[in-house]
C-alpha cells in the first residue's frame, strides 16, 4: 500500500472527531472522507501485481478501466456502457469497450476485478488492526444505502460478498462505497445543470482532465461554471452521506479515523514479504 501518499482532504481536530460530539452529521463525514475514500477504493486498480494480471489477458488503460468496472451490467450496449460511467467521452468508451469484448466476456472481466479487489485486501489490508471493525461498519452502510439511479453501484453491491479473508471484504466494501461516491458525484452533476466536460473543465485539473477522459476541445470557459461546480460537490456530500445515515455520529468519527489510518498505511504489524 502507498500510504505515505495519501493526505486527507479535510483537516481537522481531534476534539472535533470525539465520539460525543454530534455536530459528525452523514454529510459532514462524507466530505471528510472523500480521499481516503477514493484512495483505498481505487487502490487495488493501481496494484502492479493488477496492471500486470489485466496485461496478460490484453488489457491495459482504459481498456481495463471501462470493461472491468462496466463488466457487471454484462453484453451491455456501448451507449449503456457510456451512460453508465458519465464522465468519460463516448469515443473513448467505445473504442475501450468493443476492443475489451473481443477478447472476453465483460462478466469475465469484471470477476477478475473482484478477485483482484480481494487479493490486494488480503495482502495489504489483513494486517490492519481494526480490519473487523472496518468491515463491520462499511458493511452496515452498504446495506442501508439507496442505489436509485446508480447502476453500477447496484450491480456490484449484488454479487455475492467475497467470503474469504477479513481484509477482503474490506477492501470489497471499500470498492463500492468508491462506486457509490461516482455515482453520487455523476447525479450531482447533472442535477446542478453540468456537462461531465463541463465538470470536469471547471475542476481542479481543468482541460488537462477533460482530455484524459476522451473529451475534445474546444473546452468551455471555466469561469461561468464554477458555482454550479462548488454546488455540485455540496450535493455529492449530500448524497454520499446517505449510507452514513446507519451509523451513529460517534460511529461515524470513528469510520473517519479508521479510513484514514487504513490510507497511511501505518500497520504496527510488519507486511509480509
Amino acid at each position: 500500500m502507498r500510504g505515505p501518499h495519501f493526505r486527507p482532504s479535510v483537516q481537522i481536530s481531534r476534539r472535533e472527531w470525539s465520539g460525543h460530539n454530534r455536530r459528525v452529521t452523514p454529510e459532514h463525514a462524507a466530505a471528510v472522507s472523500r480521499s481516503a475514500v477514493h484512495y483505498l477504493g481505487d487502490a487495488f486498480t493501481e496494484c502492479p501485481v493488477t496492471v500486470r494480471h489485466a496485461q496478460q489477458r490484453g488489457l491495459s488503460g482504459w481498456s481495463y478501466h471501462v470493461a472491468s468496472r462496466a463488466g457487471v451490467l454484462g453484453y451491455v450496449s456501448t451507449a449503456t456502457v457510456t451512460a453508465a460511467l458519465g464522465m468519460l467521452g463516448p469515443e473513448l468508451v467505445r473504442d475501450a469497450w468493443e476492443y475489451a469484448r473481443r477478447l472476453l466476456p465483460p462478466t469475465e472481466i469484471a470477476a477478475q476485478r473482484a478477485a483482484e479487489c480481494c487479493r490486494w485486501g488480503t495482502a495489504q489490508l489483513d494486517r490492519f488492526p481494526a480490519v473487523n471493525r472496518l468491515v463491520g461498519l462499511t458493511g452496515r452502510m452498504l446495506a442501508a444505502a439507496d442505489a436509485t439511479a446508480m447502476p453500477l453501484f447496484a450491480a456490484w453491491r449484488a454479487l455475492p460478498s467475497p467470503d474469504v479473508t477479513p481484509g477482503a471484504r474490506a477492501a470489497t466494501h471499500l470498492h463500492l462505497l468508491r462506486e457509490h461516491r461516482r455515482a453520487a458525484y455523476l447525479i450531482a452533476v447533472r442535477a446542478g445543470g453540468l456537462t461531465p466536460v463541463e465538470a470536469l473543465v471547471a475542476g481542479p485539473e481543468g482541460e488537462a482532465a477533460a482530455a484524459a477522459c476522451g473529451w475534445a476541445g474546444p473546452y468551455p470557459r471555466v469561469g461561468p461554471l464554477l458555482r454550479r461546480r462548488m454546488w455540485t460537490e455540496a450535493v455529492t456530500d449530500r448524497l454520499a452521506g446517505q449510507p452514513f445515515t446507519a451509523l451513529s455520529p460517534a460511529e461515524r468519527a470513528e469510520l473517519v479515523d479508521l479510513l484514514d489510518e487504513a490510507a497511511a498505511g501505518h500497520f504496527d504489524t510488519p507486511a509480509s514479504p
